[in-house]
């Protein structure tokens, strides 16, 4: 950040420690009565869900829109009997997304902390517009490749917007969740992104039948709603009152908090708690900027480094071949009408396995959840491949069916398990810059899965089709075992505590029994400690 961040002072209290253990049990209500206790932050919550909406549905546009017959035939090339979109470009388009949202999410990190979170939400969302504005122009060009660039530069500045938007989004709702709702609001990224690509899909099959271009043009169009609702999001959500306190906006944080907290809470307590929190980090860290290269400071950058992985994850246990799976199946051999149709049906599926997960989250915790479903995905994506070893359509129905399956078993555990880990794990202060890092870490693996993906299964390249399975089970063992050894269990942990845990250097398999002692200011804290006030 170009200006010098004030250091936050808070008044001298005397604080009796008090076990954290004992405090979550007094202090912490069930899931439900924690939703009945902040019902202003669940609304503005799902509000914000409308930007992972959007890049739920952009996720689905060139996977989806690539396997209709008339996009494949103003933007492919024949090859023998069918039109197919050439690997190279398959490989940009997938890729290009991922690149702008590296760009854009650290460009968000950083001007989250110059501007706000509402007005780098905004910015965000009327560059998403211009976006779909792009891709849908990018049919007038009359030369194949012009038309193939305008579509790859397109894409470009939505992966931008899209950057900015997620980035955005994560780093206010972990800033304003307290621990008890922070898992299962943190779950609306894979039943948001799931929700969207559903939409995408059922909005390109119910083209399929329309006139001339319009089976691929309807679905870009529909985009443009997607990119509106951020905007009129970012007007009407309170400014974080995180940020707020950082630059000394005492007034304008207490009426923020206040707006976010029920009628019953003292939002007094909360901004002295979070004023706590604040101090705490800036007094380890002893720097009075939040900067990039701080987060590879110190204790930051074993934090830094987790919400790298965690944002890994998804690419390592084959989001994007799933993405791609319409496209994928066709490869395989099944019709496009069937391919979509069993899209549509297994992104239902998985987006009740993502609400499904909004509980469990919360229930079982972060480690179990996360290894056992990423188990059971190896076991899916082996048995694909095996099966990708014969001929028949029985091969091609088993892997339409497996890919169903396992969006069901990830959607349930690792997929939402990856965004809590990557919200809660960085300190307070760091917050949006580490989450720019972890998005930016995260679409890098996301374009270079989609680069040499198609390269594998694609008929004219690789040609592995469903032996591909053998590839993404062997990056989903790689993921269990670094889950195992390096993410910490932080499951209704405070942010006093997790800082607590990674001062003190706690190995990731401790942090779960850990039982130290954490002072603090007060009991409706939905960001610090929980002790109580001498």
């Amino acid at each position: 950040m170009a200006e010098k961040e004030a250091s936050i002072a808070t008044p001298s209290l005397e604080l009796s420690p008090q076990s954290t253990e004992q405090s979550r049990v007094d202090d912490e209500p069930n899931l439900w009565k924690s939703i009945k206790k902040w019902p202003r932050m669940l609304g503005y919550s799902f509000g914000l869900a409308s930007g992972i909406l959007l890049y739920g549905f952009d996720t689905s546009i060139v996977g989806n829109v690539s396997a209709i017959p008339e996009f494949q035939g103003d933007y492919g090339r024949k090859l023998d009997d069918r039109y197919i979109i050439p690997s190279m470009w398959m490989g940009l388009w997938n890729a290009i997304s991922p690149i702008g949202i590296m760009i854009g999410s650290i460009m968000a990190g950083w001007l989250q902390d110059r501007v706000g979170r509402r007005l780098s939400l905004g910015l965000s969302s009327v560059l998403s517009a211009a976006g779909v504005a792009a891709v849908f122009s990018s049919q007038f060009l009359d030369d194949l490749e012009s038309r193939r660039g305008a579509f790859l530069a397109a894409k470009l500045i939505m992966g931008l917007a899209i950057g900015g938007v997620l980035c955005t989004t994560q780093t206010y709702l972990s800033e304003i969740l307290p621990p008890k709702l922070r898992g299962s609001v943190m779950a609306f990224f894979p039943v948001f992104t799931l929700l969207g690509q559903l939409i995408g899909a059922v909005v390109v099959y119910a083209s399929l039948d329309l006139p001339g271009k319009r089976p691929y043009t309807t679905p870009m169009i529909a985009q443009w709603p997607f990119s509106a609702v951020p905007l009129v999001i970012a007007i009407v959500l309170p400014e974080s009152p995180a940020y707020l306190l950082r630059k000394r906006k005492f007034d304008k944080a207490f009426k923020a908090q206040r707006r976010l907290d029920s009628a019953k809470t003292d939002t007094q307590r909360n901004i002295d708690n979070l004023l706590f929190a604040l101090q705490k980090e800036e007094e380890q860290d002893r720097h009075d900027r939040a900067t990039y290269l701080e987060c590879f400071r110190g204790t930051n950058l074993r934090r830094t480094l987790i919400v790298i992985f965690a944002n890994l994850l998804p690419q390592l246990f084959g989001l994007s071949l799933l993405s791609d799976a319409s496209y994928f199946i066709q490869v395989v051999g099944m019709s496009a009408h069937n391919a979509l149709l069993f899209l549509q049906l297994g992104v239902a599926l998985g987006l009740v396995a993502n609400i499904v997960s909004m509980w469990m989250v919360t229930k079982v915790g972060r480690r179990p959840l996360g290894m056992t479903t990423l188990a059971i995905s190896i076991l899916l994506w082996g048995a694909m491949g095996i099966a990708g070893i014969f001929d028949g359509v029985v091969v091609i129905w088993y892997t339409a069916v497996t890919m169903m399956v396992i969006i069901i078993v990830v959607g349930v555990g690792i997929w939402p398990v990856a965004y809590v880990v990557g919200a809660e794990t960085s300190s307070l202060r760091l917050r949006a810059k580490t989450q720019g890092i972890g998005w930016f870490s995260g679409a890098f693996a996301q374009g270079a899965f989609g680069i040499s993906l198609p390269y594998a299964y694609n008929i004219d390249e690789g040609d592995l089709r469903a032996k591909t399975g053998f590839i993404i089970a062997g990056f989903t063992i790689i993921a269990l075992g670094l889950t195992w050894l390096f993410v910490p269990e932080m499951k209704e942990r405070t942010t006093a505590e997790i800082d607590t845990m990674f001062e003190r250097r706690l190995p990731a398999r401790q942090f779960k029994h850990w039982r130290g002692t954490v002072a603090g200011p007060g009991h409706d804290n939905p960001f610090g400690s929980e002790a109580h006030l001498a």
